[in-house]
């Protein structure tokens, strides 16, 4: 089986924690992605993704303009080791319910793998294992 530092982002996107959640959330869609990890200094102190703007910021009813990433973020990072399986990522996600994981290597991040990266490597896995034509076989037509 494949492991996660085979297909995590390698250069994950960052942003500080008093930076505005709308500033967050554009740095998000012109990066496409889903996650940012939140740096004070050099040290990464947790991360915001999409899920934490919806639910913890634009649900509020408060100025987004005005609200930090500090006050939404999830911290500490869920994170897993480089050299485990995608699928170990999988159950990892799915016990914590989380979409995405800091990957490590040596107890520092060195990357971000989300539940996309997991979808993307399933489709890739099934198409080289199975033929268009085993998926989706032609209808039998019988004559009576």
């Amino acid at each position: 089986m494949s492991k996660v530092a085979m297909i995590m982002s390698k250069q994950p996107k960052t942003v500080g924690p008093g930076v505005s959640i709308v500033s967050a959330a554009k740095k998000m869609r012109t990066g496409r992605v889903g996650s940012l990890l939140v740096k004070k200094g050099k040290k990464l102190v947790g991360i915001v993704t999409d899920t934490d703007i919806v639910r913890r910021a634009v649900s509020t009813n408060k100025s987004l303009g005005k609200m930090t990433v500090e006050k939404i973020m999830t911290t500490p990072i869920c994170t897993i080791e480089g050299s485990q399986t995608v699928d170990d990522a999988q159950d990892m996600m799915a016990d914590l319910g989380v979409r995405h994981l800091g990957v490590t290597q040596a107890g520092e991040i060195v990357g971000v793998i989300s539940v996309r990266d997991l979808l993307l490597f399933y489709k890739r896995y099934a198409q080289s294992k199975i033929s268009p034509e085993m998926l989706y076989p032609e209808p039998k037509i019988f004559q009576d």
